[in-house]
């Protein structure tokens, strides 16, 4: 067994479980900030990805979305990671051909074995170059061992107003998407009953 020490010289602090008859070693992982987890991506709405109105299809904004939050959730963690759900996706305004769209995704927080990764979507007018924000989207990724065996990730710690914000709804929420999925009692989500009272 490695030393304490050793261990503590890396992203982890370690400590024995004194109450147990043979020690135990728990190592916490250094928490990290959502601008570590930072992923872009820029593309050009081509003739293929747009729909009979000329605009982009929302199946292929979907698969850009997946593919920029997986290396964020990576980025996260350094594991291997799969999507768990797809939780919140808004399409606010139409993304048209010849567009340049820029996809940028942090996660804003993370759990045991998973990672709340918040997408936002803008698209850039190639002529004016003139940008907005046209779309956003919120994907759970979970880190598994080679086994697809959920993994440990660090936790997070949100810096900026937006994503403290982030940071203290995906509680918000993670509980009402254990309710519907049958998994927690609504008077235990104590995250969504503060917001009513």
């Amino acid at each position: 067994m490695r030393p304490v020490s050793e261990l503590c010289g890396r992203n982890f602090c370690a400590s024995i479980v004194s109450s147990l008859r043979t020690p135990v070693y728990l190592c916490v992982m250094k928490p990290k900030s959502p601008t570590d987890s930072l992923a872009i991506s820029t593309h050009h709405v081509l003739p293929n990805d747009t729909n009979n109105l000329k605009n982009l299809f929302g199946g292929r904004l979907l698969e850009w979305m997946d593919v920029i939050a997986a290396i964020s959730a990576h980025r996260h963690c350094r594991r291997v990671v799969v999507t768990a759900t797809v939780n919140h996706v808004a399409f606010h305004h139409p993304i048209p051909y010849a567009a340049i769209v820029t996809l940028e995704a942090k996660v804003s927080r993370a759990f045991s074995s998973s990672m709340e990764v918040f997408i936002d979507v803008f698209v850039e007018d190639p002529v004016s170059g003139e940008k907005m924000k046209s779309n956003e989207a919120i994907y759970t990724f979970v880190a598994v061992d080679q086994n697809g065996q959920p993994l440990p990730v660090p936790p997070i710690e949100p810096v900026t107003d937006l994503e403290k914000e982030r940071f203290h709804g995906a509680l918000r929420r993670r509980q009402l998407a254990l309710i519907l999925a049958g998994k927690m009692k609504p008077q235990d989500a104590t995250e969504l009953k503060a917001l009513f009272n």
